[in-house]
């Protein structure tokens, strides 16, 4: 089974729980991650499940799960910071129109050295909500886990979502694949009525959606 720190690099932050998102903020090693996760679930049941009351946890929890001084201030610390992002972001969600918006939200994926597969998840308004990396490698109709993709878009109460993926090669010419792939996730968004806006296909500095070619129609 892959690691917790493992799917972190491969996958992003967007791929842990929130206990495993704890564990990785409590450790001061790499070989710590594992044996703090009991403390990041511990934690999480000791905020009541309500992530932003974990900085009111009392000190009796803190002295249960162990943790020095200096790792409760260091975690406040990033607590805060978290919380100052989410204040400074209010009522500033990037509207996504087109394909060039996906590019700009998805900068990285223009030089990166292998596939990556993410979807943007979007309000009413196709404001973006979210963005959240599902798969690292080849990309193919079996490996994009469609039945994860709509469970991030519920949980995030997503209206639409976009997919985007990059071609490595930097041709952005869509495959089989990546055909197979979005009709399957268009086809499965009908039934939950999660609309597939479209999948943009970034190749280096070049784009091509799969909206514009009409494979969502």
């Amino acid at each position: 089974m892959e690691s917790t720190l493992a799917r972190f690099r491969n996958l992003g932050p967007g791929s842990l729980s929130v206990p495993e998102l704890l564990a990785v903020a409590i450790s001061t090693t790499p070989e710590d991650v594992e044996d703090a996760l009991e403390v990041g679930a511990r934690l999480v049941i000791g905020c009541g499940h309500r992530i932003a009351e974990i900085p009111k946890i009392s000190k009796i929890i803190w002295d249960e799960v162990g943790l020095t001084d200096f790792q409760i201030l260091r975690f406040n610390a990033l607590m805060e910071i978290g919380r100052r992002t989410v204040e400074s972001g209010k009522g500033e969600r990037l509207v996504v129109s087109g394909p060039d918006d996906v590019v700009e939200i998805c900068q990285d994926l223009c030089e990166a050295k292998e596939e990556h597969f993410d979807i943007l998840l979007l309000d009413s308004k196709n404001q973006l909500i979210q963005r959240v990396p599902l798969h690292k490698g080849t990309i193919n109709a079996s490996l994009v886990g469609v039945r994860e993709l709509y469970r991030e878009a519920v949980r995030y109460g997503a209206v639409s979502v976009i997919a985007v993926h990059n071609h490595p090669s930097g041709d952005p010419t869509p495959s089989p694949e990546d055909i197979a792939v979005t009709k399957k996730i268009r086809e499965a968004g009908k039934i939950l009525d999660i609309d597939l806006l479209d999948h943009v296909i970034i190749g280096g500095n070049k784009t091509q959606s799969m909206q514009r070619l009409g494979v969502i129609g």
